[in-house]
């Protein structure tokens, strides 16, 4: 699934999700080396648990970040 982020440096996230676990991660633009390093954190992770641990997360005053986007693509996949 391709999630459109709103907010953020990253214009896009891609992911997979099976069995209500995440296989895949990757975000388009943004922070590389963040966004990978929470690519490698969620994967094999329940959403669940990922959208509980990220939803919330703030960048600089944006009211959003790349974690919480991630949350928030999740939660739009359900």
């Amino acid at each position: 699934m391709v999630y459109n982020t709103k907010g953020v440096c990253a214009g896009t996230i891609d992911f997979e999700v099976e069995d209500g676990f995440i296989k895949t991660v990757s975000f388009r633009d943004g922070c590389e080396g963040n966004a990978e390093g929470i690519s490698r954190l969620v994967v094999g992770m329940r959403v669940s648990e990922v959208i509980e641990r990220l939803e919330g997360i703030d960048c600089e005053g944006r009211g959003t970040s790349c974690p919480d986007q991630l949350a928030q693509a999740l939660r739009a996949s359900l």
